[in-house]
């Protein structure tokens, strides 16, 4: 039996993210967070003092990286080469490095390969940027977006419960250098994938974004359980 795939996507700050976990744990299909991966290797990049810019390591890093997921007492948790870096992995430096390392050809098609695997596999809720559009082009597509402010209040928030010092304004020109650099990259660019449902949820909390989901998931797929 074909299994069933939700790809939610859209910019930084719509609620991909917490949306995706949500709806995945009330139809019991698998969360995949396809930014872990990238944000995993990203890390890695780091802490082995690769180049950003160096592309032939970058894809012998991801060839040779592990990444896993694992929930713990309802908690997402991601797992590079067996360690968890589930905090590490949403610190500064990982954010305002992300997009770069994600923007290259290669480590895209390896994590790409493997997040498709997973789908070949499971019933699942998939969320990240080229998720509608790359990884899972026939899946039920859902596009979340919301205005540059409140995007960005919700990241200042989230880092400021995490007692990482920011401001708002900082996170506004982070998320615009973001939402640039994700829009123009030549592989996998952030783009609304033909056929998604959008939802705009500035205005929304985080229980109407999962029940709008949901409810468009059940006309497409009926009994989606």
């Amino acid at each position: 039996m074909a299994k069933k795939v939700i790809a939610i996507d859209g910019p930084a700050g719509s609620g991909k993210s917490t949306t995706a976990k949500l709806v995945a744990q009330r139809l019991n299909f698998l969360y995949l967070d396809t930014g872990a991966m990238y944000r995993a290797i990203t890390l890695k990049v780091f802490e082995n003092g690769v180049d950003v810019s160096d592309e032939k390591k970058l894809e012998e890093l991801t060839k040779n990286s592990v990444i896993s997921f694992k929930n713990e007492n309802g908690i997402n948790k991601t797992f590079l080469d067996g360690k968890d870096v589930t905090e590490k992995i949403r610190g500064p430096s990982v954010n305002q490095n992300v997009s770069f390392v994600s923007m290259h050809k290669k480590v895209r098609k390896i994590l790409v390969e493997k997040q498709k695997e997973i789908g070949r596999k499971n019933n699942l809720v998939a969320e990240g940027r080229d998720t509608t559009t790359v990884v899972f082009p026939h899946a039920f597509k859902i596009y979340l977006c919301a205005d540059i402010e409140e995007r960005a209040r919700r990241r200042f928030l989230e880092l400021k419960e995490k007692g990482i010092q920011t401001s708002l304004r900082e996170q506004i020109k982070e998320i615009a250098k973001r939402d640039k650099i994700d829009s123009q990259r030549e592989a996998s660019p952030l783009r609304v994938a033909k056929n998604s449902v959008v939802i705009d949820t500035t205005y929304l909390t985080i229980e109407e974004q999962v029940n709008k989901v949901i409810e468009r998931c059940k006309e497409s797929f009926g009994k989606v359980s």
